[in-house]
């Protein structure tokens, strides 16, 4: 199905199995209606202001932590700012609130389809998992194929992880229905490990209502998480680290960033660049926050601030996890005055903070009762699932770096590029003045004077391709690639920066 088609078409209902299993063990399975409104909004809540606390460091310190003589301030208009900014600093907000919003519109158990139309629905800004997912459903591919790491150079970039939290908050208890959320939607932007953090962080949100112990959220959690993963592996470390320094923070640090901190296989940003955008290392900074921090809620986001990287996000996540442990009410004052002033105004073209606590609480009432919970009128009652892990993915595999290019030149320069491998990738823009918004380049790119791809590129910033072509699939060999642009128009260009190849180790 063409997606373009389908942006406000109505919902389209399947059935789902229910994923409930029971394990009781000594977890509080029982909670006040007014308790458990109390961690909806406590999770929404943990997460404005985690994203807000961070977003001054994002991504300005980068495989280094954030010292102690840097002062993070907090203090009138630090979550107000980032609203009147236009609100960007947000986006693992407004895109989870779209699937809040996509389910109170289409039901529990509206497809995936309903989501994929709802996303696309939305015109605020997006990058890397999410804006090529965008890309590639405007351009006909299903969700399913969307997130898939042929099909998607960011599927191990941290997109869902940041945006999963609503699975997490709607699900009370029941982890696995938490993954069964996460299967059906995240798979729209990410694969493998991109996938696994979204699970991971939806599991620890989900866990974080019925349990008061930080540990057992996130070893239990991890659980949901195939061992044989590379993310299990990189999180089961930390969670031993954590074990071995127990009160050094930053020696734990310092061995994700040794052992973890590079990667130049999947993201194209960070090949052979300190930045890191991958779902494992980040995910890894939101359990050292929510390990080191010791239910403490200001030590939790800023330990995950301060191990850098997407600075904003990751004291998001382990903000909102711990939110929902403690509550709204367990929040520190200084913080929830300055998200008061706010509450009722929207997001990025979604609902607001008060709507959104709102909306998922109503879901988690639903979903206590769909799963073989009760809801009583004063109080509700969760059959706890104990989690089960999930399929086994594995993005890029085999996939090896072969050489990064850099051109940094128009495309008229464009040289001829000669490389021994399977696959490439071109980074670049297109660049625009005085030119009709709806202008699609045409790229034609050649490998061996054989036409690969016609690369569609959208000058419009909400519709463009995050890379100019990326391929991994070609038969090993020896390549020289070339490169026509075919539709000039005057004012336009096209700004080509690196070309990235790559090899494999399974010939």
């Amino acid at each position: 199905m063409n997606f373009r088609n389908y942006l406000l078409s109505g919902c389209l209902i399947t059935a789902l199995g229910s994923c409930a299993s029971s394990q009781t063990g000594n977890l509080n399975l029982t909670l006040s209606k007014d308790a458990l409104f109390d961690k909806v909004k406590g999770a929404w809540a943990g997460q404005t202001i985690g994203c807000a606390y961070g977003g001054p460091t994002e991504f300005q310190y980068l495989s280094v932590m954030i010292p102690d003589s840097v002062d993070i301030p907090w203090g009138p208009g630090g979550i107000k700012k980032w609203y009147d900014g236009g609100g960007g600093l947000y986006d693992d907000i407004f895109v989870d609130l779209t699937f809040v919003e996509t389910f109170e519109k289409c039901g529990l158990d509206a497809p995936v389809d309903s989501f994929a139309a709802a996303f696309l629905a939305k015109e605020y800004p997006l990058c890397h998992a999410n804006q090529q997912a965008r890309y590639n459903l405007l351009h006909g591919l299903t969700p399913h194929e969307s997130g898939y790491w042929k099909n998607n150079p960011h599927a191990n970039c941290l997109d869902f992880q940041i945006e999963a939290d609503f699975a997490g908050i709607m699900t009370p208890g029941m982890v696995n229905s938490a993954v069964e959320i996460c299967d059906r939607i995240g798979h729209i932007m990410a694969y493998g490990d991109g996938w696994y953090g979204g699970v991971y962080v939806a599991a620890m949100y989900s866990l974080a209502y019925v349990s008061d112990d930080v540990e057992y959220i996130v070893t239990e959690g991890l659980k949901s998480i195939p061992s044989e993963s590379r993310f299990h592996a990189c999180m089961t470390d930390v969670i031993n680290w954590h074990k071995q320094y127990p009160n050094d923070w930053k020696k734990c640090w310092e061995e994700i960033e040794k052992k973890w901190g590079t990667n130049d296989t999947a993201c194209p940003d960070g090949v052979e660049l300190p930045f890191n955008i991958e779902t494992y290392v980040n995910g890894a900074y939101i359990i050292l926050g929510l390990l080191y921090g010791q239910g403490d809620f200001e030590k939790t986001i800023d330990i995950s601030t301060r191990a850098g990287q997407d600075s904003d996000c990751n004291p998001a996540s382990s903000g909102g996890i711990l939110g929902t442990m403690i509550g709204y009410n367990g929040i520190p004052e200084k913080y929830k005055k300055e998200l008061a002033i706010v509450e009722d105004v929207p997001f990025n073209n979604t609902v607001s903070f008060n709507k959104g606590s709102e909306l998922s609480y109503g879901h988690a009432l639903q979903m206590i009762t769909k799963e073989g919970g009760k809801v009583n009128e004063k109080d509700v009652k969760i059959n706890f699932q104990k989690p089960v892990p999930a399929n086994l993915e594995i993005s890029f595999e085999g996939l090896k770096l072969a050489e990064k290019v850099t051109v940094d030149n128009w495309i008229a320069n464009f040289p001829m590029i000669e490389f021994e491998g399977i696959g490439a990738v071109i980074k670049g823009e297109l660049k625009g003045e005085n030119v009709p918004e709806d202008y699609v380049a045409e790229l034609e790119v050649y490998l061996n004077d054989k036409l690969v791809e016609v690369c569609k590129l959208p000058l419009k910033y909400n519709h463009r391709k995050h890379e100019l072509f990326f391929n991994y699939v070609q038969p090993y060999g020896k390549y020289k690639m070339t490169c026509k642009w075919t539709n000039p128009v005057k004012g336009a260009d096209i700004w080509v920066r690196d070309v990235i190849t790559y090899t494999t180790d399974k010939k």
